[in-house]
């Protein structure tokens, strides 16, 4: 069994496979201060509660955008399980051809998205989106390039801005309000986020297939926490909810090829 962790801003993201199936998820919320002991216990008691061993896990393959908690980490998963974990970071064996100005600034998680859409759609153009504390689009070429990528203000990360930045303006539950135009505050802030986030979008996909594309068929992948949210939209191709841990595995296995 392979543990695999992303550790984003918000959450740490994680799943254990067999095979090629996930079939434990699971989240913890992302603390700076964290230690490894705090985060070792947390990793044996879940997969205890979910009647799995510990030592069936063989292999750990972890990709972080938050540097602070990855020596807790990694101090973690060799204390607990006896295993050195893999982490996907520049110079690791990926697939993609990073065709930026400076691949040691992209994001590990993107890395892992990326590695995850051209496995699942060779030979074909694609946009992954997403949604996390920033929204993100990286778009790949048929030939496996990673062509740059688009950044913007999360849905959540709007709403805190708002809650943060105004005296009367509270938090709300993020979701399709019935209306464009809302009749109270909380649908107020409902619709602005919603569709703001929609317009943005819409926008930033159609240039991404007319300026990096011209046009051609383009395979558009929603993931993240808040792709579900925008379903019925006709904007994707597909929704992977998995797809940051699915490239993780991949790119453990490709580091496990070299060897």
């Amino acid at each position: 069994m392979i543990l695999c962790i992303d550790v984003g801003n918000s959450h740490i993201y994680a799943g254990v496979f067999q095979d090629d199936d996930i079939f434990l998820r699971f989240r913890l919320e992302t603390r700076q201060t964290i230690t490894s002991d705090q985060l070792g216990v947390f990793l044996k008691g879940v997969l205890r509660e979910n009647n799995l061993e510990p030592n069936a896990i063989k292999h750990i393959a972890i990709s972080s955008v938050v540097p602070s908690i990855d020596h807790s980490l990694g101090s973690a998963c060799i204390k607990y399980f006896k295993i050195e974990p893999f982490w996907l970071r520049t110079g690791a064996r990926t697939g993609l051809k990073l065709k930026t100005k400076n691949p040691n600034e992209i994001g590990a998680d993107l890395i892992a998205t990326a590695i995850a859409a051209v496995q699942q759609f060779p030979n074909q153009n694609v946009v992954v989106v997403d949604f996390g504390t920033a929204t993100t689009y990286v778009p790949i070429s048929a030939g496996k390039a990673f062509l740059g990528v688009v950044i913007e203000a999360g849905i959540r990360t709007s709403m805190l801005a708002l809650q943060l930045n105004t005296a009367q303006l509270p938090t709300v539950q993020i979701n399709k309000p019935d209306e464009v135009v809302g009749r109270d505050t909380v649908s107020s802030i409902q619709a602005g986020l919603y569709y703001g986030q929609l317009g943005a979008l819409r926008e930033i996909i159609k240039n991404i297939k007319q300026e990096v594309f011209n046009n051609e068929k383009t395979v558009i992948i929603g993931t993240g926490g808040f792709s579900s949210l925008f379903e019925k939209e006709k904007i994707f191709t597909v929704i992977n909810p998995d797809l940051v841990l699915q490239g993780i595995k991949l790119a453990l296995e490709m580091s496990l090829q070299k060897r």
